[in-house]
């Protein structure tokens, strides 16, 4: 019998470790995640404008469900997104919305917040997931399973690298659609 050179025999090992990547995996890389800071840039495409709006700031999250996203630019704003209740201050108003009611926003935000905690049975209880390419750079694509979440987005994909989500983008079904570009910040 003969024998695999070293390179080869090291090629031959490594494929199946390669053609394992799965949504398992990635869920339980997102899972073990946690949480933390990271800088955003917001462009939001709307049909209604000529050009985008840009936004930038930071967002925060602590597992399991606390979210917060202060805008810096171009005009301060926070959205604080702590288990079903979402609060928008800006400049001096405040409105609390509690997300219960309102469950095709529920939906989306249960998709975030389940991308975030790798909580692949939150995120398949409104969507079909497809997960694309490599432990270094996948996408995950989110298509509405539910009638009334589908007459809203049309879809929602994420990208990333091993446990980090480095960008969010979600299509609505009226042509509208935001891309979060997400750069982690060292946690101080």
């Amino acid at each position: 019998m003969k024998r695999l050179p070293a390179g080869l025999l090291m090629i031959s090992l490594a494929i199946p470790a390669l053609a394992a990547w799965d949504l398992p995996q990635l869920m339980d890389e997102l899972a073990g995640a946690g949480g933390g800071r990271v800088r955003f840039v917001e462009t939001r495409y709307l049909a209604l404008l000529d050009k985008p709006l840009v936004s930038t700031g930071e967002m925060r999250f602590t597992a399991p469900d606390r979210l917060e996203k202060q805008t810096l630019t171009p005009r301060p704003e926070t959205l604080l997104l702590d288990k079903d209740r979402l609060t928008i201050a800006r400049d001096r108003q405040k409105l609390a919305v509690d997300l219960a009611s309102q469950p095709e926003a529920l939906a989306f935000v249960d998709s975030i917040r389940g991308a975030l905690t790798g909580n692949r049975q939150a995120l398949e209880k409104h969507y079909a997931l497809h997960l694309a390419g490599s432990r270094e750079h996948w996408t995950l694509t989110l298509l509405p399973s539910a009638p009334a979440i589908a007459a809203i987005v049309q879809k929602i994909t994420l990208t990333g690298q091993r446990n980090s989500i480095r960008s969010i983008e979600y299509l609505q079904t009226d042509g509208d659609r935001a891309l979060i570009r997400i750069e982690p910040l060292p946690d101080q």
